[in-house]
């Protein structure tokens, strides 16, 4: 919670002001008794109805101030509420964006989506009720109590036991019910998950004629939600009632209480109905009291849970490192020297000059998780600049583990990878992914047009050089029939075909002009002629090293060096000919996809 209210710091006036118009109205409804018994006890008693109307008009004058002290603490209790939920979600968007790959896939998406929206819109709305109601409230209470005292202090003796009791009641509900709310709001992360899971794959469970397991699976899980809301909220209502008893039985006490003390003329009526009327105060501020604190126990449920993403591992994107600035840029050296993009040498003790070997695997091994299996294991080798290595294995083999490495996606749980001479959790993660390109297994392109997301691989690159780069990754035909660049991409390319998509997102990294390429089994939906020519194009980039991954022996038969994995273990590494002579999972990859030649 300090998280989230450190984000006011940056709303002070707003923050001041709110309550501070709220306590002026506060006052003004503190006055409106008194000024009634002033109308009892002169101008009614004595038939004065010029009296009564110069009160009335102070009445009117009471009611139009507090209007206009309200709506102006209204304002500044918004603005402050909603300012800092924009920037709360401003800054969760950019923590969720540089948090570890594995802190994501713990979390899940469908957590941190409802921790961005539902969250922090529960904080929005306890920061804009605290700032107009938590302290107003408390002032009524305790300021109606003081002015009944003023009044009669025997009558006013029952406000002493009232208020403690009143206040026991809020305050234990209060501490039962954080719990539940936040039990509750685990439970609509499992409702949001149901509901993203089937409408991201609506057409597989179509197709497998799922609709009604489906349908059962997320009514259980909806029940279990409903349930849990109205537990808690069942518990919450019993504020109310209780209130309402509380506050009766003292009005019911007051009232035969100033009855007697009007009889025998200690106060007069006007002073009993403003005793009343401070009672009445007290039991609609408790109300609104209870409703405030139910609302703040939601936000604090809420709160707790945007602050533990917040504190959730971060990947050490602006860490800095020899050489580097703060924000990752080259600092200045003696000689003017720098690094380029090749690791070739400068100013020593800067920079480390890059050796031949632009990847190496030294004994590394990746757990996703604490406890789990190995999904990588004791993983060796190293790969010179402008080699190309083939990654082949059955599903579940690690292929994809294992390159996610090289950009730091995951961070290895032994070993140590080292790309371009030095190892890559020493290295600023910005300058080593501005040098890789990823083509990943799931082709992602983004709303917009097709300029703009190849402009994501580079945002300074030409029309030449993006045309250059479809045609190499063999989509310029396709763009070109749609519109060229301009062509309208909708959500996730829902316009273009699998292999339309594949082709796009591998266009996109050739812009970047990597000096590491990853194709992660980026062309499974392409025919093999379109592949090979892809590859042959990619082949032509000089300097390049290419990974590629692939369930296909043919896109990695040419490659230098080829990587066999079975089970997170390299069982063979090798050329294609050294392969199918003595490793038995990579010849038995093969001759499923070739027919084995007769000796």
């Amino acid at each position: 919670m300090k998280t989230v209210l450190s984000w006011l710091k940056n709303y002070k006036k707003e923050a001041f002001f709110a309550p501070f118009f709220k306590l002026t109205e506060a006052c003004f409804e503190l006055i409106v008794p008194l000024v009634m018994a002033d109308i009892i006890d002169t101008g009614i008693v004595n038939g004065d109805n010029a009296y009564i109307l110069k009160k009335g008009g102070v009445l009117v004058l009471l009611a139009a101030a507090g209007l206009a002290v309200a709506i102006t603490a209204q304002y500044f209790a918004a603005k402050a509420a909603v300012g800092v939920s924009g920037m709360l979600r401003k800054n969760l968007f950019a923590h969720i964006m540089g948090m570890e790959a594995r802190d994501v896939d713990r979390n899940g998406t469908s957590t941190l989506i409802t921790r961005m929206t539902s969250d922090i819109n529960q904080v929005q709305t306890g920061i804009n009720m605290s700032l107009r109601l938590l302290l107003r409230s408390p002032i009524i209470v305790f300021g109606a109590m003081i002015m009944a005292f003023t009044i009669d202090v025997p009558s006013a003796l029952v406000f002493c036991v009232a208020v403690p009791i009143l206040a026991f009641v809020v305050i234990g509900i209060t501490r039962v019910s954080i719990p539940m709310f936040l039990k509750v709001q685990g439970l609509l992360d499992k409702v949001m998950l149901s509901s993203r899971e089937n409408l991201t794959g609506v057409r597989v469970i179509r197709a497998f004629n799922l609709q009604d397991d489906e349908k059962k699976a997320f009514v259980t899980r909806n029940d279990a939600l409903k349930k849990e809301q109205i537990k808690a909220s069942n518990f919450t209502a019993l504020t109310n009632p209780l209130t309402f008893i509380i506050v009766n039985a003292a009005t019911m006490f007051l009232i035969y209480k100033g009855a007697l003390r009007v009889n025998i003329g200690v106060i007069t009526q006007g002073q009993a109905v403003a005793i009343l009327n401070y009672m009445s105060q007290i039991l609609v501020e408790l109300l609104k009291l209870t409703n405030l604190i139910v609302t703040i126990t939601k936000s604090l449920a809420s709160a707790q849970r945007v602050s533990s993403i917040l504190y959730e591992g971060k990947a050490e994107d602006d860490k800095p490192v020899d050489g580097k600035t703060d924000d990752g840029r080259l600092a200045e050296v003696s000689d003017g020297q720098a690094a380029d993009g090749d690791g070739e040498k400068v100013n020593e003790g800067t920079v480390p000059t890059f050796t031949d070997d632009i990847v190496v695997f030294d004994h590394v091994s990746l757990r996703y998780s604490k406890g789990s299996e190995d999904a990588l294991s004791d993983i060796s080798f190293s790969v010179k600049k402008g080699m190309t290595v083939g990654i082949i294995g059955g599903t579940g083999s690690g292929k994809s583990s294992l390159v996610n490495l090289i950009p730091r996606m995951y961070e290895a749980s032994e070993g140590k990878v080292s790309v371009f001479g030095k190892d890559v959790s020493d290295s600023d993660v910005s300058d080593l992914r501005d040098r890789i390109g990823v083509v990943p297994q799931k082709a992602v392109l983004f709303k917009g047009s097709i300029r703009s997301n190849m402009q994501i691989g580079n945002g300074s690159a030409t029309d030449e050089e993006m045309t250059e780069c479809l045609k190499k990754a063999q989509a310029y035909d396709f763009v070109a029939d749609k519109g060229g660049l301009d062509a309208e991409v909708l959500q996730n390319g829902k316009n273009f075909s699998g292999g339309q998509r594949q082709r796009l997102t591998i266009a996109r990294a050739l812009v970047r002009k990597p000096k590491i390429l990853i194709l992660d089994d980026s062309t499974s939906a392409l025919d093999f002629l379109t592949e090979k020519s892809i590859r042959e194009e990619i082949a032509r980039i000089e300097d390049a090293t290419v990974f590629i991954v692939s369930q296909r022996a043919s896109s990695v038969m040419n490659a230098d060096m080829i990587i066999v994995l079975d089970d997170g273990k390299a069982v063979g590494i090798g050329t294609h000919e050294e392969l199918l002579e003595n490793c038995e999972v990579y010849e038995e990859i093969y001759y499923s996809q070739f027919e084995k030649k007769a000796q």
